[in-house]
């Protein structure tokens, strides 16, 4: 990916976003661009418009962490902001060559056998680890039950990314389908300041792009999240409704990879679907098992 036009387009995209009155400037009229001016910025970043314009242009090889601080307080940018920044400056001036992860071998990852006992032992919710083109690669019995959909498409490969936005089926399986597409795609716009260099990172990126106006249009939007925790919404083809808690855990282990855990709230609705979504899985497996005797 161009590193100038990802910065040029990530600071214009986040400029845009900021009104007058939200940067405690005068709003006047007869503005010709949505958010601040370049003028506007330089002078709440304490630089001259000049050096900023240069920022912008995606000129950040060799610019101080104190330069970036100050353009990020300007911004108004959150810490998944900040960081996203940081990473597009540490690729700009190559540093990004001593920090970003180690490619992996061409071979399938597979996880070492502790690793799926820990999410084998994890019974009453799905649990699975996926890094950051949202590539599932490794689960327990439940996540692989919670995403039958994902894995019954082989087109999917097991890609939540592909998943949401080319199989027609993610409708159904997310009731705040936009909710979820905007999480995904910004989860692989965090995934491509981290690790600029990933071919199949741009590969999926290029893929998506192509084949989905949803898609395309957020990923110009330039927008980034950290994804720990927070509640989602479901609608299973066997049981139903589900509203579900996760966490995403960091691997330290592992370098970007995030082990995911899904769970009910304790008495609820969707508790008792979990129960029934675990039954489910049981007796497909029984199946499929029975099939190949």
């Amino acid at each position: 990916m161009d590193n100038q036009a990802e910065i040029r387009e990530f600071l214009t995209s986040r400029r845009a976003k900021i009104t007058p009155e939200q940067a405690g400037l005068p709003s006047g009229s007869r503005r010709r661009v949505p958010g601040l001016r370049r003028s506007e910025v330089a002078a709440l970043a304490d630089m001259s418009v000049e050096y900023y314009a240069k920022l912008e242009r995606g000129n950040l090889a060799g610019v101080s962490p104190s330069v970036l601080e100050a353009v990020a307080r300007a911004l108004q940018l959150d810490d998944a902001e900040r960081a996203h920044l940081l990473n597009l400056a540490q690729t700009a001036d190559g540093s990004d060559v001593l920090t970003r992860p180690r490619r992996r071998a061409v071979r399938p990852w597979t996880p070492h056998r502790s690793l799926q006992w820990v999410l084998d032992a994890v019974t009453a919710g799905p649990a699975f680890v996926r890094n950051g083109r949202m590539d599932i690669l490794a689960a327990n019995q439940l996540a692989r039950a919670f995403y039958a959909d994902v894995y019954t498409t082989a087109g999917n490969q097991a890609n939540l990314a592909r998943f949401n936005f080319l199989d027609p089926a993610s409708r159904r399986f997310y009731p705040d389908w936009d909710q979820a597409a905007d999480v995904a795609v910004a989860i692989l716009r965090t995934e491509a300041g981290r690790n600029p260099h990933d071919k199949d990172l741009h590969d999926l990126v290029g893929e998506l792009s192509t084949r989905s106006d949803d898609f395309r249009t957020r990923w110009g939007a330039h927008n980034v999240r950290h994804h720990g925790t927070g509640t989602k919404r479901f609608h299973h083809h066997a049981v139903g409704d589900l509203t579900l808690a996760y966490e995403g855990l960091e691997m330290a282990a592992e370098p970007g990879l995030t082990l995911t855990v899904y769970t009910a709230e304790p008495g609820s609705p969707s508790e008792e679907g979990l129960r029934l979504l675990a039954s489910w899985a049981a007796t497909q497996e029984a199946d499929t098992s029975a099939r190949h005797l």
